[in-house]
């Protein structure tokens, strides 16, 4: 217990470490590329912090987890849309442009649909077993190349935003996004590694982990990722970094699973898949209103008690 509560411990440490390398040498990257803030947070950053549920969802698929593999979608995006935007809210209020509020996250509600119908077959009258197949991961993945497509296009769109990004030379920026993905990715791993130790040894079933413990540590990433940003005044990566992240875990991430393995949901019920929907469409409403496009400090309470809310249900249902 005590080597697994160690792992935890430095898997955090090198996660924030990591998070500082990668969002300097993003944001610098994009100002010397002349590339928007946030794409590179939907793309460079949203990717590599998303690694680590990759790793984890493959290596579930290849071995059989498929409770896991679901749950840590499910859980990690739950995290992203409610613990990571609230969290980041609650330290620093956090502007949404009109183009993210009417485009990327109604993207954001239309991955968490689509997902749902993907794993309704019992309710759509279409198996007997609610899975995420081989043709749904290919769907899944269709919409991804959809996605990337739009984030090449708005990359030729937009401007190079001013803003207080650190200046560094295009070869040191690429170190720090190498080395922070590195860290963050190892990072990872070991929390992930220390928190299944435990939960196992408490006797917490394979669903449940990966909605809770696995989802949080693989989402850590994000959570530092973002926090950082918006304290370093690069608002669009924050927001970039949890749509992107999203978006990647939903389409490329559960995608690739399921065509590896069919994914039956086992634990993971319609329910959860309903929260993800009414995550993604809370997170809309945060920015639509109140603060006029702005996620305020009371708006982010709301979103983190509503995922404390969520995590009590899972736990005590």
């Amino acid at each position: 217990m005590f080597i697994s509560i160690l792992s935890l411990v430095a898997g955090l440490a090198m996660i924030l470490v990591g998070a500082n390398a990668l969002t300097d040498g993003a944001s610098s990257l994009a100002s010397k590329l002349g590339v928007s803030r946030l794409v590179i947070g939907l793309t460079v950053v949203a990717f590599g912090t998303s690694a680590p549920e990759l790793a984890v969802n493959v290596v579930s698929a290849v071995e059989g987890n498929t409770g896991m593999a679901i749950g840590n979608v499910v859980g990690s995006n739950l995290f992203n849309m409610l613990m990571i935007v609230g969290v980041t809210a609650m330290a620093v209020p956090v502007p949404v442009t009109k183009n993210t509020l009417s485009k990327e996250i109604p993207l954001a509600v239309l991955s968490c649909v689509v997902l749902f119908v993907c794993a309704s077959d019992i309710l759509l009258g279409s198996g007997e077993a609610d899975t995420i197949g081989r043709a749904d991961g290919l769907l899944l993945l269709c919409f991804f190349a959809v996605f990337m497509g739009y984030t090449f296009a708005i990359a030729k769109d937009n401007e190079a935003e001013d803003g207080k990004a650190v200046s560094m030379p295009v070869w040191r920026s690429v170190i720090y996004i190498a080395a922070g993905l590195g860290a963050l990715i190892w990072g990872g791993e070991l929390f992930v590694g220390g928190a299944g130790d435990i939960a196992r040894s408490l006797g917490v079933d394979e669903a449940t982990i990966g909605l809770t413990l696995v989802a949080m540590g693989t989402s850590f990433p994000e959570l530092a990722t973002s926090v950082v940003a918006a304290l370093k005044k690069n608002p669009e990566i924050a927001v970039g970094n949890v749509i992107g992240s999203t978006l990647f875990n939903s389409f490329f991430v559960l995608g690739t699973s399921a065509v590896i393995s069919p994914l039956p949901l086992g634990g993971i019920t319609r329910t959860d898949m309903l929260c993800l929907i009414g995550a993604s469409v809370l997170m809309f409403l945060a920015g639509r209103f109140g603060g006029k496009r702005v996620v305020t400090r009371a708006e982010g309470a709301v979103l983190v008690a509503a995922y404390l809310g969520y995590m009590a249900y899972v736990v005590f249902k």
